[in-house]
């Protein structure tokens, strides 16, 4: 990208027509889908959602994030994420956290304004494949959650964003978890942790 990061991530942009939530509602109610919605369409909304709300949470502390201080993405020592696509990365391969979030984030856009997979168009069905591609997505999202809770928490401490990024990922977990879009083994970082920055009653042992 002929970008810098720190402009990816500072996007006004929004991708796509996001739904607002309140912050004052029961997220774990207000994730079940609701009698006669349809399932694609209420996951469609939420990944939109989630994606422009974790890219921006990422923004606040991507200038703390450099290929110095975090030369590979993990989440902590035990975990360690390695980038895949079907481009230039066709194995998994290990990248500084900054390179390794560009490029999920760009994918993720990509998959977003793709017509053929999020239609916007009225009669246009999703693919047959639509979850699959959503649950990839979720995973991606959720290792944004892991990197900036475990190696970047403290600053958002600094800046007073703590409760904001708590919010969404209780909202977030609660969604993936409840419509299964994640599977559980992913989510073994952030219950391993004990650093009190969790959201207490969010995350359940493995």
């Amino acid at each position: 990208m002929s970008i810098t990061l720190k402009q990816v991530f500072n996007k006004d942009k929004t991708f796509r027509p996001k739904r607002k939530f309140d912050s004052g509602v029961d997220l774990r109610a207000a994730v079940a889908l609701p009698h006669g919605e349809d399932l694609n369409d209420w996951v469609a909304v939420h990944v939109v959602d989630f994606f422009n709300r974790i890219n921006l949470i990422y923004g606040t502390v991507c200038e703390f994030c450099t290929e110095k201080s975090c030369p590979v993405m993990s989440g902590g020592p035990r975990y360690e994420y390695r980038w895949q696509d079907d481009h230039k990365y066709k194995k998994p391969t290990a990248l500084p956290a900054p390179k390794y979030m560009n490029l999920l984030m760009d994918w993720i856009e990509v998959q977003i304004n793709n017509e053929d997979i999020f239609p916007t168009s009225m009669g246009i069905p999703f693919p047959k494949n639509f979850i699959q591609i959503c649950k990839k997505i979720i995973c991606r999202l959720f290792r944004v959650f892991v990197h900036v809770y475990i190696h970047h928490f403290d600053r958002m401490i600094l800046m007073g964003a703590e409760a904001h990024v708590n919010t969404c990922y209780k909202h977030f977990y609660y969604f993936s978890t409840e419509l299964n879009l994640i599977d559980r083994k992913e989510l073994e970082p952030l219950v391993s942790q004990d650093r009190g920055f969790v959201p207490k009653g969010t995350l359940v042992p493995m």
